[in-house]
């Protein structure tokens, strides 16, 4: 059974009402039980647990440091291309731009591993818009090859690709895919995506499946948080990871929480998540699983990282450009999204060393885990 299976066997509408249904004693026995299931997930990102958002941030530390010990893995975005064929509300790569495109040539592309190496990265996540004419898979071999060398880790956020497309990729050095569904909402997924291949919702979500029969060493899951209710597309990402958990157990597990940023032309969140719901937020799906690692980028303000370190984040990214040559070669051309948190990645590592914990540069290590 694949996960499409397992997806259309709920109904959003049902999930949702679930949701707000569960009570303080839900959220108590999801608190004290042995182990989460999938409602006690619920009952966690429910409103009514909203009031126990300080026992959760205990539990939730105490399980994170007990799993990845007091570290933090760092990582940087490398954007090689803002070239895209898809339209897509939200994304200032979205085809309907107007805006200069540029894809790295091999030479930009080292240029910008230069200064990135500088920096003391050893984990680099591949960025493109979705431009398959371009930024295709030889592309993609070229990249991988080329920077090898350099990196201890490479991950990567492209276009959906077929299973035996990530089978050539993976021993070329790919260590973890990152795809986020952006909304399991099917009818505001198709307005977000009126054009393109990422208009088809169901290719996207069997993505993870493709990941995993193909062998992949870590794949990272996530939803953009403004698109719908944030409490019921994150119980399908949890349900997401639960059934790949189950059936791809030789992979690891990464979650992000982007939430929309803003973009020249770009669309108002449908729905607001606070700070208090993003804590809230994370420390549930630290309780539901204690394996999954968590990360959070460069969107969240300075604050609101420096208050998350110690809640379940095992992963933040620093000094991130999110446009095709930010780091040296085109620092003026079109970013995806705006950044917040505009620190270095010496200021953040000492920010993080402040707060008793170790920085990890590269994938982690099994001395650091306790």
């Amino acid at each position: 059974m694949s996960f499409k299976e397992i997806f259309e066997k709920y109904s959003w509408q049902e999930v949702r009402e679930s949701i707000l249904a569960k009570n303080t004693r839900d959220v108590e026995d999801a608190l004290h039980a042995p182990q989460r299931s999938l409602e006690d997930f619920k009952a966690l990102i429910s409103p009514s647990a909203a009031r126990y958002l300080e026992p959760m941030a205990q539990l939730s530390r105490r399980l994170t440091q007990q799993r990845f010990g007091k570290t933090m893995h760092m990582y940087i975005p490398l954007y090689l291309s803002n070239e895209c064929t898809n339209i897509c509300t939200y994304c200032g790569f979205s085809m309907n731009n107007k805006v200069r495109r540029r894809t790295l040539t091999e030479r930009e592309i080292m240029q910008e591993v230069e200064v990135i190496k500088q920096m003391g990265y050893e984990h680099v996540l591949l960025v493109t818009g979705e431009a398959n004419q371009t930024v295709h898979v030889d592309y993609f071999k070229m990249v991988l090859e080329l920077i090898r060398p350099h990196f201890t880790q490479i991950s990567m956020e492209v276009q959906p690709l077929d299973q035996q497309e990530y089978e050539t990729l993976i021993p070329l050095g790919l260590h973890s895919v990152l795809v986020y569904q952006e909304t399991y909402h099917k009818d505001e997924y198709r307005r977000h995506h009126p054009k393109g291949k990422k208009a088809h919702f169901h290719y996207r979500l069997d993505t993870p499946d493709r990941l995993g029969r193909a062998g992949i060493h870590k794949m990272g899951l996530g939803v953009l948080i403004g698109l719908e209710d944030w409490r019921t597309d994150s119980f399908f990402t949890a349900l997401h990871l639960n059934y790949l958990e189950k059936t791809y157990w030789q992979s690891r597990y990464a979650l992000s929480f982007p939430r929309l940023r803003p973009f020249s032309g770009g669309i108002e969140p449908k729905v607001n998540m606070s700070d208090r719901e993003l804590v809230q937020l994370i420390c549930a799906y630290r309780i539901f699983n204690a394996e999954v690692e968590l990360s959070l980028s460069t969107r969240e303000s300075e604050k609101f990282r420096n208050h998350c370190i110690q809640l379940g984040v095992t992963s933040m990214s620093a000094g991130s450009k999110t446009n095709p040559g930010g780091y040296i070669v085109a620092p003026e051309s079109l970013e995806q999204f705006e950044i917040s948190d505009e620190r270095s990645p010496q200021a953040m590592a000492q920010m993080i060393r402040g707060g008793g914990y170790e920085v990890v540069w590269k994938d982690w290590d099994e001395g650091l885990m306790i």
